[in-house]
């Protein structure tokens, strides 16, 4: 099995938070590999400019997930372990990476969000991140 270690940002502008839609029709947060002994917070901040052409603030850690998969071109399962932040933006201006191969994404509002993001660990992670924003935001 590969490992990889991974970061990404939760990203919020007032009581939205912003979601991206990839080419599986799913509803996920930027995130992307961390390489070249890069720190994990550079690699998030990073991630969420050329993946959604936000510029973000990190204000907190949010947590770790980690997932598997089995890469059809590496044949062979791999495993993303994730550290996530806590981000604010300070406009809801984005601009989708289409050429990443994400189709979609905006700012939604927290409850919609939660009804739109596929994976149960990002909706725990966001509704953790949320209630860190918030206590934060005060």
């Amino acid at each position: 099995m590969i490992f990889r270690n991974c970061a990404g940002g939760v990203v919020f502008c007032g009581d939205k938070v912003f979601l991206l839609r990839n080419e599986k029709e799913e509803w996920v947060l930027p995130k992307g590999v961390i390489r070249d002994k890069r720190l994990a917070q550079d690699v998030a901040l990073d991630r969420v400019f050329k993946e959604a052409g936000i510029k973000a603030q990190i204000i907190s850690p949010a947590g770790q997930t980690s997932y598997e998969f089995y890469s059809i071109t590496r044949h062979q399962p791999v495993c993303n372990r994730i550290t996530w932040y806590v981000m604010r933006a300070d406009t809801l201006d984005y601009r989708i990476a289409f050429e990443q191969g994400f189709t979609d994404g905006d700012y939604f509002p927290f409850d919609a969000a939660m009804d739109k993001i596929t994976y149960s660990q990002d909706k725990a992670l966001v509704s953790v991140a949320y209630e860190k924003y918030k206590s934060m935001e005060k």
